[in-house]
């Protein structure tokens, strides 16, 4: 396995990619297309729905 190295994404990347999964794009395509992990996905779209 190989180790990731840490990015930061800004809030405007993160409300984008969050609005891509609400309109109905596949999880898995999203993770895969922007190479992020699960857990940052998931989190993300937790945040944005107590926010």
């Amino acid at each position: 396995m190989t180790k990731r190295e840490r990015r930061t994404f800004t809030a405007e990347f993160k409300q984008q990619i969050v609005q891509l999964y609400n309109s109905g794009k596949p999880r898995k395509e999203i993770i895969r297309e922007y190479d992020l992990t699960p857990s940052s996905l998931d989190k993300w779209i937790s945040q944005s729905q107590t926010s």
